[in-house]
């Protein structure tokens, strides 16, 4: 995957990182027509997957500082 592909997903909201994901997960089960169609599209699900992470670990950290501003209170 190009650096400008990895800049692509970092810029991805939660919920397009997901709907992309779901999206390249379903053409993988499909069967792309080549290995390096497939390659592409596993390197890019990759990507998303990660990207999805991030955002969920983001939205953990902030929901426990939450939690402990909340008891400190």
């Amino acid at each position: 995957m190009s650096s400008d592909a990895s800049a692509d997903v970092a810029e991805l909201s939660f919920e397009q990182a997901r709907d992309e994901l779901v999206r390249v997960v379903a053409e993988l089960e499909q069967g792309a027509p080549t290995l390096e169609q497939s390659l592409t599209l596993w390197t890019r699900g990759e990507a998303l997957a990660a990207r999805c992470e991030q955002w969920l670990l983001g939205a953990k950290q902030r929901l426990d500082a939450a939690r402990t501003a909340d008891s400190e209170s």
